[in-house]
C-alpha cells in the first residue's frame, strides 16, 4: 500500500529516475493522491482500457519500475505503459466514469472502500495530465513512497 502517490509528466526515465530519493516537487508539476497500491491500481485501469487482461498485464511486468534504490524497501518511480497512457489521455468524460466505476467495484470485492466520485476525479485528473505529457513528448510517471 503506496502512502503517498504523486504522478508527474517527465522527458524520459533518466528525468524521472532522478526524483527518486525526494519526489517530483519542485522539478516536475504533479498530481498527488494516496493510501493505495498503486501498482495494482495502474493495472486495474489498463485491463480495460486496452483490454489486455490483469494476468496479463503483471507478466509483462506493467507498470514498469524506472527507479527503485531500496528495492521495495523506500520510495520508488514507475512509468505508465503507453497504451495506458494513451487510453488516458483520449478517454472522454464517460469513458473515465465506466472505469473508475469497474475500479471501485474491484477494490469492494478486495475489501477497499473508494469514495465513487473521487475515484473518477483522480482518473479526471490523471487523463488531463496524460493529454498535457503527451503534448510535450513526455511520458506519465508516478512516484510513491
Amino acid at each position: 500500500m503506496s502512502i503517498i502517490i504523486k504522478f508527474f509528466a517527465a522527458p524520459d526515465d533518466e528525468a524521472a529516475a532522478a526524483v527518486v530519493e525526494r519526489g517530483p516537487d519542485g522539478v516536475f508539476e504533479s498530481l498527488v493522491f494516496g493510501n493505495f497500491d498503486i501498482e495494482e491500481a495502474m493495472i486495474e485501469w489498463e485491463s480495460p482500457f486496452t483490454g489486455r487482461r490483469f494476468e496479463d498485464l503483471v507478466a509483462a511486468d506493467e507498470p514498469r519500475v524506472v527507479a527503485d534504490p531500496r528495492d521495495g524497501e523506500g520510495p520508488l518511480v514507475l512509468v505508465a505503459s503507453a497504451p495506458l497512457q494513451d487510453a488516458l489521455a483520449t478517454a472522454d468524460q464517460p469513458r473515465l466514469a465506466e472505469v473508475s466505476e469497474l475500479w471501485v467495484r474491484e477494490r469492494a470485492v478486495e475489501g477497499e472502500t473508494f469514495d465513487p466520485e473521487l475515484a473518477t476525479e483522480l482518473l479526471d485528473e490523471l487523463a488531463n495530465l496524460a493529454r498535457t505529457a503527451g503534448g510535450r513528448d513526455a511520458r506519465l510517471y508516478c512516484w510513491t513512497a
